[in-house]
């Protein structure tokens, strides 16, 4: 994407006040722009198709089809939209679900607009963002051994060619830091750290930041505290 096109972004929320607000709140950021807006997960898909967003800012709890579902119905029809879920509703079975389905951003409504302009940047830019409760929650889940869909409770270590380096900022990510951090814990650029973070990807065949997360648990890469 170039850097002077902005980010386009289909609203999803069944309440009217919340859509508008969101719409209108979004379309007075820098560098992002709203194409459109739609009443519920079946709306969403159908306008996805028609408008071609680059970011779906996709409320959960909603009638007729929910957020984790158009979530699912986008991903399996291929589309290029990414999702960024942001919610009241930000308990396990709704974040798991909605992680697992496809959504590559997680904010709750208590978001302010920078973090939420934030979010919408980083996801179109191929990154993924997830609420610091919502990495904290899911980190505890995969060191407790649950199972959230990517995860299994014994480790499956195998040979996936991560080199030192990868491995370490691998680990840094699965403590939940992010790119910035990791560069100033490792002495390195953050260009460095999310040169590695595309290795990891492609190695490790993960989709985002919160799959390695669960990768890191499952293989072993970092153990369970």
């Amino acid at each position: 994407m170039n850097a002077n096109t902005p980010v386009r972004v289909l609203v999803v929320d069944d309440q009217k006040v919340v859509r508008d607000g969101l719409a209108m709140m979004l379309g007075l950021l820098d560098g992002i722009e709203v194409v459109g807006v739609a009443v519920d997960g079946a709306d969403a898909v159908r306008q996805v198709q028609d408008v071609d967003p680059d970011v779906v800012l996709m409320d959960l709890n909603m009638p007729t089809v929910d957020g984790v579902e158009a979530t699912r119905q986008l991903a399996a029809r291929g589309a290029r939209a990414r999702v960024v879920v942001l919610t009241t509703y930000a308990d396990d079975q709704w974040v798991f679900g909605a992680l697992q389905a496809g959504a590559r951003g997680f904010l709750t409504k208590d978001a302010g607009a920078d973090e939420i302009r934030t979010a919408v940047l980083s996801v179109a830019a191929g990154d993924a963002q997830l609420d610091p409760s919502v990495q904290r929650r899911l980190l505890e889940a995969l060191a407790a051994g649950a199972h959230v869909g990517i995860q299994s409770a014994t480790p499956e270590p195998i040979d996936d060619g991560l080199t030192a380096r990868e491995l370490d900022v691998l680990t840094e990510i699965a403590r939940g830091l992010s790119n910035t951090e990791i560069a100033q814990r490792l002495y390195v650029s953050e260009a460095t750290v999310k040169t590695h973070v595309n290795h990891l990807l492609a190695k490790t065949g993960c989709r985002d930041r919160a799959a390695l997360v669960a990768y890191a648990y499952r293989t072993g890469r970092v153990p369970h505290d």
